[in-house]
């Protein structure tokens, strides 16, 4: 190996110990590469080459002692194309001194071609490549070159084929290393192997959608936009870009992300319940014409202010007394909304209750309900109940002074107990029926005469709703 051999590879092993992360690619889609190339004319199996002896083909392929042209500069450029593949012109020079069955050759020599390449592998340090080619390759066995006859008879249409590698350096640096084998098939030409190291530089800027707007300034690389919304398309024209656009075929404006409000109401037609007929935000775009909170839409009474649980109108009243016949227990009577529609226990009866409580009168001591003009009292104040069927009563049971305090209250309520049992006894619901136990309070005779007593140990009704 001699002095610039030695040179060259050393400089090369020093490159590969930069930093790697650079790629022909769509980004950077022009590569420059300048670099040596070395021919060797020996494993090719052509047994009509007019350049000495060939072996067998790869015979001896890597004898670079024997075999190898380390010659002059090649170089080529190249454009990333698409999906991997690249397309470039290259061109080369040489001279040939290792020639097998031949002393001391130096022979000219010089190639240049067009080529594609293909990138089986997307790595942002390395790229294997598969090349073919089609050029043109010139061993000037009459120094046809030094003579200036550029195409001579030694000039031969020339196929190629081959691989290789880019590995890539930072800020847009690489080098490639590759081999081609190259098939010149017309009757003076020598197939041959063509090895190549290179350093390479990448450089440009892409546009992979072909809009006039360089991928990096590209904010939608990969779709055909306008300059104005730096590449990016605004299919229906209305200045929101179909990225941003919810209706990208529509035009619409711009506060409604690119879609119309066709009836004008300030929702935008996605979100309008009722495209063709204004209405209100809170109602999704549609109108409530009677104000209830439920849209014309669904709706089934739009001018009369319902419910929504009786879509939209208003439950019936029969007794148009406010309270709707759902809830009306007494459907076909006025009544109160406390009472449930039905109409409550009046004054008048209330009073003819208590005249006739005012007769159930106990014995000193006693709850006990006796003798028959009590019952039928009891019996009159029942068919006054089931007459009036809403409303309840608070028994109220009193007692003389008569004992203790403490007696006399228990004693009280006791008395109040027996009218409220009797009458449930006799068809009066009992939930219609409270009791409570006074004991002396509110006497309504003297406690100072047996009479008096006697009127004391009484009931009272009080209306309860």
């Amino acid at each position: 190996m001699n002095l610039f051999t030695q040179r060259v590879l050393s400089l090369l092993l020093l490159f590969l110990f930069f930093q790697l992360g650079f790629t022909q690619s769509i980004e950077k889609p022009w590569k420059i590469s300048l670099g040596i190339n070395v021919v060797d004319t020996y494993p090719t199996g052509d047994d009509s080459s007019f350049l000495g002896d060939s072996g067998a083909f790869f015979e001896e392929f890597l004898n670079v002692g024997s075999h190898w042209n380390l010659g002059g500069p090649n170089f080529s450029i190249s454009r990333y194309v698409s999906q991997g593949f690249s397309l470039g012109f290259q061109g080369s020079l040489n001279k040939i001194y290792k020639v097998n069955g031949i002393s001391d050759p130096v022979i000219p020599y010089y190639s240049t071609d067009v080529f594609l390449n293909f990138n089986p592998i997307n790595s942002k340090s390395y790229r294997p490549f598969l090349k073919l080619g089609y050029g043109l390759s010139n061993f000037d066995l009459s120094n046809g070159l030094i003579q200036g006859r550029l195409l001579s008879r030694n000039t031969s249409k020339t196929i190629l084929g081959g691989i290789g590698i880019d590995i890539m350096f930072d800020q847009g640096f690489g080098i490639s290393l590759e081999s081609e084998y190259r098939n010149a098939f017309e009757v003076y030409g020598t197939d041959h192997f063509q090895h190549r190291i290179s350093f390479n530089y990448f450089f440009g800027s892409g546009d992979t959608d072909k809009d006039g707007v360089p991928d990096k300034k590209d904010e939608c690389p990969e779709v055909p936009g306008l300059k104005e919304y730096n590449g990016c398309p605004d299919t229906d024209g209305d200045s929101v870009i179909d990225k941003n656009d919810i209706c990208p075929e529509v035009a619409g404006k711009v506060e409604f992300n690119g879609c119309p409000d066709t009836d004008g109401d300030g929702v935008s037609d996605p979100e309008d319940a009722c495209i063709d007929i204004a209405g209100s935000i809170e109602m999704k775009g549609c109108p409530d014409t009677d104000g209830d909170g439920i849209s014309d839409a669904t709706d089934s009474c739009i001018d009369e202010i319902g419910p929504l649980d009786n879509n939209g109108c208003p439950w019936p009243d029969a007794d148009n007394d406010g309270v709707a016949d759902k809830d009306d227990l007494c459907k076909d009577e006025v009544g109160s909304i406390s009472n449930n529609g039905c109409p409550e226990l009046s004054n008048e009866v209330m009073k003819t209750i208590n005249e006739f409580g005012a007769k159930i009168n106990f014995a000193a001591s006693s709850d006990k309900i006796l003798g028959k003009k009590m019952f039928d009292i009891l019996y009159k104040i029942k068919d006054i109940l089931i007459e009036n069927p809403v409303g309840n009563l608070l028994i109220e049971g009193y007692a003389s002074a008569d004992g203790s305090e403490e007696y006399n209250i228990e004693l009280s309520v006791k008395r109040a107990e027996a009218v409220r049992d009797f009458l449930n006894k006799i068809g009066i619901n009992i939930e219609r029926l409270e009791v409570r136990g006074l004991g002396v309070n509110s006497p309504v005779g003297n406690n100072e005469s047996p009479e008096g007593r006697a009127e004391n140990r009484r009931v009272q009704f009080i209306y309860k709703n």
